[in-house]
């Protein structure tokens, strides 16, 4: 006999506001009948049949290809189902995407004037994500009640927590309503509680701009930026968030931002640390030192799509491939070779990974402006090219040249391990994405990294390369989020939900 909440009955809304509201009631209901039993049986009481409460859903239905919205929105390339039909999605966190669930909840209702359904889903809450942030209560448990945990609750299900909607193979059964969203709950849950491990920040703290670099040298200047930002009164940046959740706040700043008050430094660094430079409006930057090679890179883009940023850009050196090129010239990627073979499963070879202009432009312009050089001088210091991205790091050594062979056909202009699978994971999540590179060495020129040479030039490179990527983030965000999310990264039959 299972355990329930409360049960809270579905309702139809013609209001977003009052339809979050309801979502939010059902889960902070589920969530606090999952704390409440796991505390009993950590505290050895038997519970009378087996703990369940279960995500809510939100759900629509039309009966119409038409959309009724000629406004603003309307130009978006989200907000809207693709048909007729029953559509629904469930949701977790609606603390954490009040804002986002909002925006969609009003889209879909300008442009299908239906009503929104939101109740209880039948999909149960993983008790593990159910655990506040700094819940460890399970580590008090014995051996044998821990194994009794699957008897009593429901453990996490990997098969409710694939990505066949994203990767565009999901089928719903027969009767099945069609998919809102690329991520259902359970999937959105994991990822989350990944980014934890793997970044060793809280969820709360990313914003809606990621840059992603393969070396500490550029973290190092982001945290010395950061703190420049929290020591001026002036700067639009109210906190900046470090690994351990460490939080430095602005000073004079009466923001009160603190998502977590015992915040403390790591012993040692996460696997792929993140920090984070915090607007109030969540459209400030968040840093990831992601390290090196395209397994880390997937790794850590699959969990940060969960969070729907605006875009990700990868900052990051790289080999040239050119005899005209010199040390310390920057690439722009406007195609990728993909020989990282992380994501061939989920995105075949022949997707293309389209240049997205609003990236491109606003990566361009930041050169020239940190720079200060324009037309042909720009173009001396900055080739637009193809990026080839490998996961073999000592690929000259192969016989034959073959990987050579290749990269000359292919016209790139620059090789590295990461760029390839940042962009290929952010079209296949509807995240828009950009590469700047910087050439740290040519092998094929004899011109090869060595440690005294690489020291300087990192020293000498990395202050401009981070001010260039962050000077990106300042056009992209000046110009606005809407045109964004292009219309490349979706496809004809696409869910409502950015």
């Amino acid at each position: 006999m299972p355990y329930l909440p409360t049960f809270i009955a579905p309702a139809r809304f013609t209001d977003p506001a009052s339809a979050l509201a309801r979502a939010r009631e059902i889960y902070d209901s589920s969530i606090a009948h999952l704390r409440s039993a796991m505390q009993r049986f950590v505290a050895g009481e038997s519970l009378p049949g087996h703990v369940r409460a279960c995500y809510p859903f939100v759900r629509v239905q039309t009966d119409t290809v038409a959309r009724l919205n000629s406004g603003e929105s309307a130009r978006l390339s989200y907000g809207f189902v693709a048909g007729p039909g029953r559509f629904e999605t469930t949701l977790s966190r609606p603390d954490l995407y009040a804002d986002y669930y909002l925006e969609q909840f009003t889209l879909l209702l300008e442009n299908h004037n239906v009503e929104l359904e939101v109740g209880t889903s039948s999909q149960p809450i993983p008790v593990h994500f159910s655990f506040a942030e700094n819940d460890h209560i399970e580590g008090n448990l014995s051996a044998e009640r821990r194994q009794l945990m699957r008897d009593v609750f429901d453990l996490p299900d990997l098969a409710a927590m694939d990505d066949g909607i994203a990767n565009g193979t999901y089928m719903p059964r027969p009767g099945d309503a069609q998919p809102l969203s690329l991520f259902t709950a359970p999937r959105v849950d994991y990822s989350l509680h990944r980014l934890r491990h793997y970044t060793g920040t809280a969820p709360e703290h990313f914003q809606n701009f990621v840059l992603f670099t393969n070396y500490q040298f550029y973290i190092d200047e982001f945290v010395r930026l950061g703190h420049e930002a929290m020591a001026d009164p002036a700067s639009e940046y109210i906190a900046f968030i470090e690994p351990g959740n460490v939080v430095t706040q602005k000073l004079g700043s009466d923001s009160n931002y603190s998502a977590d008050e015992i915040g403390k430094v790591p012993p040692r660094l996460p696997q792929m640390p993140a920090y984070h430079l915090v607007r109030a409006d969540r459209s400030g930057i968040s840093m990831v030192n992601i390290g090196v090679g395209p397994a880390n890179a997937k790794t850590i883009t699959d969990h940060i799509a969960v969070l729907r940023p605006h875009a990700w850009i990868m900052l990051g050196h790289c080999a040239g491939l050119r005899n005209s090129q010199q040390l310390g010239d920057y690439v722009l990627a406007h195609g990728y070779v993909r020989e990282d073979h992380v994501l061939d499963e989920e995105l075949p070879l022949w997707v293309p990974i389209p240049a997205l202009a609003e990236i491109q432009v606003a990566l361009e312009q930041a050169v020239s402006d940190v720079t200060q050089l324009k037309g042909a001088e720009l173009k001396r210091i900055m080739r637009t090219g193809t990026v080839a991205s490998t996961d073999n790091r000592n690929w000259e050594l192969l016989p034959d040249n073959g990987p050579q062979q290749r990269f000359s056909q292919s016209r790139a202009v620059a090789l590295d391990m990461e760029s390839a699978t940042i962009a290929a994971n952010g079209f296949r999540f509807r995240v828009p994405y950009g590469t700047l590179l910087c050439v740290s060495d040519k092998p094929l020129h004899g011109e090869i990294k060595l440690p005294g040479m690489a020291n300087h030039f990192y020293r000498e490179r990395v202050d401009q390369h981070l001010r260039i990527g962050m000077r990106a983030i300042e056009l992209l965000r000046a110009e606005g989020i809407d045109q964004l999310h292009s219309r490349k990264l979706r496809s004809f039959a696409e869910v409502a939900f950015q």
